[in-house]
């Protein structure tokens, strides 16, 4: 059921305002009532005060009658004690609480008992020093405090079965920085608590946690609710700790009511810090004034931070003191100091009078990380583990390209290769480097690392070739600054099989993982090919070069490996991406026809050139077809060749096209189809030509010519024409193909970084689209999406949800800006709020919204936890029609992600991401085209 249960939640601290607040944000939850309340909780969103009296059982019981309360959280121990959990029951209402009635229950605890004498000793051997003599009570409480250290605190749910535990955490009694001045009732905390290692956790859990409650069960008196084992569920640790649930708080209180946490165990944010820090009264814990202003709570909240009232409430309008400790105000960063920082703040940005707060929260384990966590290398950002781990998965590999004259075995310090084993007899060594240039940006955009491995082998490997080189063995080097042992093995898989397809041995290679020299998901690729020729079969041969000689093309499969800074320029000012269809199929994307693998020319040439019959070989490499063939050209020769004797592939009449390029910056940059040349004697032309098409397309494209004083070593005659008379490239679809002038206005809301809404931004940029983002509305201020939109020129409203008593309306506020700009679309991108029926229905059809996995499999908030607790191997995103009942709409485009072994929440979200944004414009695209749309009873009409 969803939005559709009234919860209650007794009482008037911060404790009480944190659960409110998260239990109001459970799609399950219609409204929270808190009773009395305070400041923080009064007409809040979902979240309100009640006046019931909370004293009378009677007049509380029927109020939960007249409000349908399905659930019934008691946050102070005095209703507890007064029975407000059985009165609770008595009216076959739901509750959580936290009291326990402590009986014998299997759990060794201390054995005690109460005597004058004021000796304080730790158990255990002292060497008869462990003794201390206290002169009164009070140093007798400071010994035991100092033998025991300092207490820390372990949390859990039970439904009186099962035991989920929380996160470890901290408080801080003492009033002033430095744990000086007097005791409190706690000035902030931290969790988790790096100094309860993981081990101690699972002892705390075995042996206290599940030991009591299992005692407790088997007394007769079963336990279900919050039960802490090493301190009391108190205001600060609530704070502190419910904001690391990533978990519906709603539905592990319902498992622990139905009795199946075991199913539904909560989810906590990993690789989080939270810190609290209090803010209180002057004069406390002693006595303090009230009615006291405070200003600034909203500076705060758009720092990001967490404002929890405990004693406040409201007078004429405004926010005043009400209590000695007044306001909790918590962050949640990836590490403790950060999260400290950006409390510290908070808290200076609010103020009233005479307010008093430390600084320090979490110094101890602060200073326990500093001391205890030596620096590492991997600390550092280099894994060595991942590195070995990468060998392991490549061994085999190499090892597949061993040929005669070495074995490829990797791991040791270097390669062998002997060259009498692999028949050579008077041998002249031949080495050649290359990398891949920026073809990689491409193949990491596109997230394809399969074939540029393929790139990097035949960069080198057609290099040697020029010399007449067969190749023998290669080297690559990887560098990263963060190790992905599956893009690099599936890098260095493409690099084996393209050795394979070039005859030589993978002999050895580096991977360097250096920290901060490269962004995340970024690596560079560099390889070394040596090769051997009989001292009698060197090319070029120079001297044997002559006027009338002709020159064979053999054909390229596309842009190979050079001129990619000018490629990612063209597509960057077109109207497409790398996701783009392209052809008339449109089963191509624009990113795989740039990634096409650069050929291979060692086997299929080498015979050729060995033959005798060939003068020369260049490989057209950086420069194109003018700086390569002059490099094995005498100086007083030039060619001249004809473009209209060969193919020319379609990609580069669209880059000429797009990029309004001449016919120089053609043939300057790229190879326009030509991969490598052979110079041959004009009497062999037609059988060496024969011989080369046996393999691969060739054609006869010139000839060899005198040089005249003044003239260019290469002329390339007819290539403008060439390049008009090929088909352009059908770079669109059905869908795409036409520059769209009325476009349909959308609205996108969002509630937080706006990662969805950049790409639809980007996306809409395009001429081709049919969508035109014109609004972007937050129901919360301040957020990074704002700042995205605003960046895009797009007109922002910001319209918080809290300041309305319904989602009505809301909702309705939000239709009247929606009006105001003639929106014709919406697009929910991160938006944290349910949509009112009225809503949904005025603009059905005409709202999408964009679901974590493959609908209609794994539906609510916690998409990726199921997935993973399925234990299925493919999820992915939905792009869907929004219907009343949440993700339930008519679907309008999915895409699937593999689910890989290892696979965290956190991993497989940030590739469900990566699939979202492509998704979700694609999606945008055929609803706003008219291509797709929603018919009788829901379905979708294509």
């Amino acid at each position: 059921r969803l939005m559709a249960d009234q919860v209650l939640v007794i009482g008037s601290g911060g404790r009480e305002h944190a659960l409110a607040w998260k239990l109001a944000q459970s799609s399950h939850v219609k409204q929270v009532f808190v009773a009395p309340g305070n400041a923080g909780t009064a007409d809040n969103g979902k979240i309100s005060n009640s006046a019931v009296s909370i004293s009378d059982h009677a007049a509380l019981a029927q109020f939960c009658r007249d409000q349908e309360i399905r659930l019934v959280v008691v946050g102070p121990e005095v209703p507890l004690a007064a029975g407000k959990r059985k009165q609770a029951k008595n009216h076959s209402l739901h509750n959580v609480g936290r009291k326990v009635n402590f009986s014998p229950c299997l759990l060794c605890t201390t054995q005690h008992a109460n005597f004058p004498a004021l000796v304080v000793k730790a158990s255990g051997l002292a060497a008869g020093k462990g003794v201390i003599v206290a002169s009164n009570k009070e140093a007798a409480c400071k010994a035991v405090t100092e033998i025991m250290q300092v207490s820390r605190n372990c949390l859990c749910f039970t439904d009186g079965i099962t035991i989920a535990p929380m996160p470890p955490a901290q408080d801080h009694k003492r009033l002033m920085d430095g744990d000086e001045g007097p005791n409190t009732g706690g000035m902030g905390a931290y969790s988790p608590a790096p100094q309860i290692s993981k081990d101690l956790l699972q002892k705390i859990r075995d042996t206290i946690l599940q030991k009591t409650v299992d005692g407790m069960r088997k007394e007769g008196v079963p336990y279900f609710g919050t039960y802490r084992s090493l301190g009391f569920l108190s205001i600060r640790r609530k704070t502190v700790i419910l904001p690391l649930l990533k978990s519906d708080l709603y539905e592990v209180m319902q498992a622990v009511i139905n009795k199946n946490l075991s199913s539904s165990m909560p989810v906590w944010f990993e690789d989080s810090a939270a810190v609290t820090v209090v803010m209180a009264s002057e004069g406390y814990p002693g006595t303090y004034p009230k009615g006291l202003e405070i200003t600034g709570l909203s500076k705060a909240k758009q720092l990001g931070l967490e404002v929890f009232h405990a004693g406040t409430s409201l007078k004429d309008g405004k926010v005043v003191t009400s209590g000695g400790r007044v306001l909790t105000v918590t962050a949640i960063k990836e590490d403790l100091m950060t999260a400290l920082q950006e409390a510290n703040k908070g808290v200076a940005a609010i103020h009233f009078k005479g307010a008093i707060y430390r600084k320090d929260i979490g110094y101890r384990a602060i200073a326990f990380l500093r001391q205890s966590r030596g620096l590492t290398y991997k600390n550092s950002g280099v894994d060595i583990a991942a590195g070995n781990t990468l060998v392991q998965k490549i061994k085999p590999l190499a090892a597949a390209t061993s040929r005669s004259g070495c074995n490829a075995e990797l791991g040791g310090f270097a390669g062998l290769f002997d060259l009498r084993a692999a028949g050579y007899e008077g041998p002249i060594l031949v080495s050649g480097t290359d990398g891949v240039g920026t073809k990689l940006k491409i193949a990491q955009v596109c997230k394809k690392h399969d074939t540029i491995g393929q790139d990097l082998v035949a960069m080198c490997v057609n290099d040697i070739l020029a010399q007449g080189a067969e190749p023998l063995f290669f080297l690559d080097y990887f560098a990263c600054g963060k190790l992905d042992v599956e893009v690099a093995q599936s890098v260095i898989a493409g690099i084996t099989e393209a050795c394979k397809k070039a005859g030589c041995a993978l002999l050895g290679g580096e991977t360097a993982e250096m920290p901060g020299m490269y962004p995340p998901g970024e690596y560079d690729l560099a390889g070394f090919a040596v090769g051997a020729v009989e001292r009698g079969q060197m090319l070029p041969q120079l001297e044997r070069i002559a006027e009338g000689d002709v020159v064979i093309g053999v054909a390229s499969s596309g842009v190979h490996s050079n001129g990619y800074s000018l490629v990612r320029k063209i597509v960057e000012k077109s109207s497409l991406d790398f996701s783009s269809p392209v052809g008339i199929s449109g089963d191509q994307t624009l990113g795989d026809l740039l990634l096409t693998p650069t050929k291979i020319y060692s086997k299929t040439l080498l015979p050729v050139l060995r033959s005798g019959h060939v003068k020369a070989y260049a490989h057209i490499t950086g420069g194109g077809l003018l700086e390569n063939i002059p490099r094995v050209l005498p100086e007083s020769f030039g060619v001249v060749l004809d473009a209209l004797t060969w193919k020319i592939p379609e990609i580069f009449c669209w880059l000429y096209k797009e990029g309004n390029l001449s016919e120089e910056e053609m043939t300057r940059t790229f190879n326009c189809g030509i991969g490598a040349v052979l110079v041959v004697q004009k009497e062999l032309a037609q059988q060496v030509l024969k011989d080369i098409q046996r393999h691969e397309p060739a054609w006869l494209i010139g000839k060899v010519v005198s040089l005249q004083k003044g003239s260019a070593r290469v002329q390339v005659h007819n290539m403008l024409r060439a390049l008009q008379a090929n088909r352009s490239l059908s770079m669109h679809s059905h869908i795409q193909g036409k520059i769209q002038t009325n476009k349909v206005k959308v609205a996108v809301l969002i509630s937080g970084t706006g990662t969805n809404l950049e790409a639809l931004i980007n996306s809409t940029k395009k001429a081709t689209s049919f969508a035109q983002i014109v609004l972007v509305v937050s129901n919360k201020a301040g957020v990074e999406g704002l700042r995205k939109a605003e960046r895009a020129g797009i007109p922002t409203r910001v319209i918080d949800h809290k300041l309305f008593k319904s989602r009505t309306e809301f909702d309705s506020a939000v239709d009247k800006v929606l009006e105001e700009f003639s929106v014709e679309l919406i697009c929910l991108a991160g938006f944290m709020r349910i949509l009112s029926g009225p809503f949904v229905k005025k603009w059905e059809g005409k709202i999408l919204n964009i679901h974590p996995s493959l609908l209609p499999s794994f539906k609510g908030a916690n998409a990726h936890k199921l997935v993973l607790e399925a234990g299925v191997r493919v999820t992915g995103c939905t792009v869907h029609f929004v219907a009343e009942e949440v993700d339930a709409g008519a679907i309008i485009f999915q895409e699937a992600v593999p689910v890989k072994i290892g696979d965290t929440v956190e991993t497989l979200s940030e590739r469900v991401k990566e699939a979202e944004h492509r998704a979700f414009p694609a999606a945008l695209q055929l609803v706003a085209s008219g291509a797709v749309q929603v018919g009788e009873a829901g379905k979708i009409c294509w």
